[in-house]
């Protein structure tokens, strides 16, 4: 059985919903350490052929704050400005319909916590794109160790034979001592972000948001560009 264990980020790039694709089990790590102004709560979109970051507002609880008990602050209005900077970034791009979808996604997506919202707009996605991988949350599984200790338990638990990974995590994996400590074989996502038609963009800009994905190549586009 293949696995990924990734931590829920906001409206991710192409490259999370092709790993997910790749495996027959998802695990979203939703108790891992919360990172101020990351992935965790924030995303980026092309607007006037610039990188343009939109963030999820997160109340600080404490230094051990996880995704899980990040409460969002929604006594700012952040979904109203990030729903009108979608419609006006997205306004006239080839899929402007399919983003206002988003939009009433995120609209409707009343939650407080920052790993609930960005796992069911991931969700949301998903079926959107026809992925129908398994889903499951570390939390549920009550793990006290840490880093590959942590993998590797999921992975124990789920009986899982093959774990493929982001690059990005290689070095730590490898630190980690991560094939000494399991007979699950490890192999790494291969996925590149191949150029794509951004609607008045001169030069293309990779790993943006999901978002521009669909807005420039639709549902239909973009569930063969995630692959």
């Amino acid at each position: 059985m293949k696995c990924a264990i990734m931590q829920p980020t906001y409206l991710p790039w192409a490259g999370y919903f092709n790993l997910i694709s790749q495996v027959d089990t998802f695990v979203f790590l939703d108790d891992a350490q919360y990172q101020k102004n990351s992935w965790h709560n924030r995303n980026r979109i092309l607007l006037n052929k610039s990188v343009h970051w939109i963030t999820v507002p997160v109340k600080k609880s404490s230094l051990n704050q996880t995704i899980l008990t990040s409460s969002i602050d929604n006594t700012q209005p952040w979904r109203k400005k990030h729903i009108k900077k979608l419609q006006q970034t997205y306004a006239k791009s080839p899929f402007s319909g399919n983003v206002m979808e988003i939009c009433q996604k995120l609209e409707s997506t009343k939650v407080n916590n920052l790993a609930k919202l960005n796992i069911e707009m991931i969700c949301w996605v998903m079926s959107k794109l026809d992925i129908d991988t398994k889903i499951m949350l570390a939390s549920g599984m009550e793990i006290t160790m840490q880093r590959t200790n942590t993998i590797i338990e999921i992975l124990k638990i789920l009986k899982a034979d093959t774990y493929i990974s982001p690059l990005g995590s290689a070095d730590y994996l490898k630190e980690d001592d991560f094939i000494k400590k399991t007979t699950v074989e490890l192999f790494f996502q291969d996925y590149a972000s191949e150029p794509y038609h951004q609607y008045k963009a001169d030069i293309f800009t990779s790993h943006l948001s999901i978002v521009d994905v669909v807005a420039n190549l639709g549902w239909s586009g973009a569930k063969q560009y995630v692959g």
